[in-house]
């Protein structure tokens, strides 16, 4: 390598322009930082005549991501194209290939092809760092990778999508609705046209194995996990929790049990006073328990063009500086298969809401099927005066109808699932009923 870290990135969207200009304006405070010159020499993209507020007259440009990958004239490929196929996953392939270090902010490449990729990394003797596909510009991938090395880490978890937080931050601060929320995030750029990935809780489940697997050292596994999203939050929901001195909040959830490994994605119930339920609007927040240090919270912008940007640079002066480590933390050989816990055997306490015929015997009956799977009740609260909103929620044809609230003490899913089956056969349910964990962090 030369004197110069030369660069080529694919991508200018929100954050490939945003590095592009942080990379151009601040050269020489890179240059002090690593000891190296760091050169953008050549770009490609979609479009070449799209304005994105940027000269790119000076760089080289390639109408194919692959051929910038293998050109000779580049020490690090910048993949900021997403997607977990196509155009990005073949152009970081023949990087790799080629020698080149890889710099990405592609988390579902990763959470998909990562333990692929690392293996080929480590063969080929070159890096593969992907600090902002994690919680953007909050260093959390090196946090785990290289500064717990010292602790057994037994739990990571937290708020990893900035759209869902910042809907269900507008729901319990304005009373509104979830599609009023959602269409207000679209206004604003904080949701994409279709949200699905989203507020369906795969891009935080994408980010959450790469977490597992770093946390844990297994290989990473996309598809043992549980993934729930928050399109099915209400206002009564919302409403409850802060009656019972919790908020919601859309969670991923990776813990080390006697069993294997928890990997989950669902709206939780957090308590009002902890730390992770002080983090409100687009900011995402990571908790990571040690046996050393205890309790490590992270928090900062999970998303957008510099915050995301930030952290891809960081990549790259990294690298400048000639710190190079494996790509999941320990040698991709080393990783240990994924064993998946069983979800059923999950241990917490429920919330459980209700919609049924207001009628004698049906509170008692409930009580009853609960009883039955030994399942404890901290309360179990009945409404029959519902806000407009849970009116809404109603069906034309139910009739005369109320709510009924159970919080339950500490039992599996396995026994709230038989419970909620029993009482459903026994017809008093009249809307599908609502569970969300409960998280007593």
């Amino acid at each position: 390598m030369s004197n110069t870290l030369k660069i080529g990135l694919a991508g200018l969207g929100t954050v490939g322009t945003a590095a592009l200009k942080r990379l151009d304006s601040m050269q020489m405070k890179f240059a002090e930082k690593a000891g190296l010159a760091i050169e953008v020499r050549a770009i490609s993209a979609r479009s070449k005549t799209r304005d994105r507020g940027i000269d790119l007259s000076g760089y080289r440009w390639y109408d194919n991501p692959v051929d910038l990958a293998k050109s000779d004239d580049i020490d690090v490929f910048v993949e900021l194209i997403g997607g977990d196929s196509g155009p990005a996953e073949e152009a970081v392939r023949a990087a790799i290939q080629s020698g080149k270090h890889v710099v990405t902010a592609n988390k579902a490449l990763i959470a998909k092809h990562g333990n692929e990729l690392a293996r080929m990394a480590e063969a080929n003797h070159v890096a593969l760092n992907f600090e902002a596909a994690v919680a953007g510009g909050i260093p959390v991938i090196k946090a785990v990778r290289e500064s717990m090395t010292a602790n057994a880490i037994s739990r990571v978890y937290g708020i990893l999508n900035g759209t869902c937080n910042y809907i269900l931050t507008r729901m319990e601060e304005e009373g509104l609705s979830f599609d009023a929320c959602l269409k207000d995030a679209q206004r604003l750029g904080y949701a994409e046209a279709d949200p699905t990935f989203d507020v369906e809780g795969y891009d935080t489940a994408h980010k959450l194995t790469i977490l597992t697997s770093l946390a844990f050292g297994t290989e990473i596994e996309s598809e043992a996990i549980l993934v729930e999203g928050i399109t099915g939050i209400t206002p009564a929901d919302i409403a409850a929790a802060r009656d019972l001195g919790f908020r919601i909040k859309l969670l991923g959830v990776a813990k080390k049990t006697s069993t294997g490994i928890e990997q989950r994605v669902h709206p939780t119930m957090v308590p009002r006073d902890s730390s992770i339920a002080q983090i409100s609007g687009v900011t995402n927040a990571v908790v990571i328990d040690g046996d050393a240090i205890g309790s490590v919270t992270l928090a900062g912008p999970g998303a957008g063009g510099d915050a995301t940007a930030s952290a891809v640079i960081a990549d790259i002066v990294d690298l400048a500086r000639g710190l190079e480590v494996k790509p999941l933390g320990r040698p991709a050989d080393a990783l240990v298969p994924f064993k998946q816990s069983e979800i059923y055997a999950h241990e917490g306490g429920y919330y459980i809401r209700l919609r049924v015929n207001d009628m004698h015997g049906v509170f008692a009956s409930i009580a009853t099927r609960m009883a039955e799977q030994e399942i404890s009740l901290e309360s179990i609260v009945q409404h029959k005066k519902r806000s407009k909103a849970s009116e809404a929620e109603a069906t034309p044809a139910a009739g005369k109808s109320q709510d009924i609230i159970l919080i339950t003490y500490e039992t599996t899913e396995m026994r709230i699932n038989k419970a909620i089956e029993a009482i459903k056969t026994d017809g008093h349910i009249i809307a599908p009923p609502q569970v969300i964990r409960i998280a007593r962090v």
